[in-house]
């Protein structure tokens, strides 16, 4: 059995996903975003994100924790905040000795859908029937870390039998043998 911790960073919302996979299938343990207060600091915004991952770990204990890179962007502050943010992830991360795996945001929508260049909807769409979620959840934050989970379970130190996939996975219908829903999911 592995539980994966998807995180999918921001300064102003982060999403988060908590997926276990074991022979049965996908199961989604927890989902949610946090919601980052706009006249707080970034510090305590940093802080904020640090406190509340670490509850969701010691709560569902993941084995390792999945997040998207950093994209390139055209406001050096937006870049920098952004960064600051993922440091801090990963030094929870880092000080709860979880591997930690580092994907880009093309390598998550290839990896879920089977097109590199995927929309959000697309993206969300996907996270749904993969795992068997109606509604879709929102907002996308969730979704795509969701996803971000799910590309680990392909691309990082996946269980033998989802070796089968490898690099060449292309998404769709054959999902569905990995789906388990699972009635304790938790949306904070």
């Amino acid at each position: 059995m592995v539980v994966v911790l998807g995180i999918d960073p921001g300064s102003r919302f982060t999403g988060y996903g908590v997926i276990r996979h074991s022979g049965a299938g996908f199961a989604v343990l927890a989902s949610g975003v946090i919601r980052l207060h706009p006249r707080s600091t970034h510090a305590e915004r940093i802080g904020q994100i640090y406190k509340e991952l670490e509850e969701v770990i010691a709560d569902f204990r993941p084995g390792r924790v999945a997040l998207e890179t950093a994209f390139l962007s055209r406001n050096v502050q937006s870049a920098l905040k952004l960064g600051q943010v993922r440091g801090a992830i990963i030094a929870l991360a880092m000080n709860r000795k979880l591997l930690l795996h580092e994907y880009a945001p093309r390598e998550v929508k290839l990896a879920v859908t089977g097109k590199g260049a995927a929309s959000k909807e697309q993206v969300a769409s996907m996270v749904a029937r993969v795992l068997a979620l109606t509604p879709i959840p929102e907002p996308f934050d969730v979704t795509d870390a969701l996803g971000i989970a799910l590309c680990d379970l392909l691309r990082g130190e996946r269980p033998e039998h989802l070796r089968q996939f490898g690099k060449s996975w292309k998404g769709g219908s054959n999902w569905s043998k990995f789906v388990q829903a699972s009635p304790d999911m938790v949306i904070r």
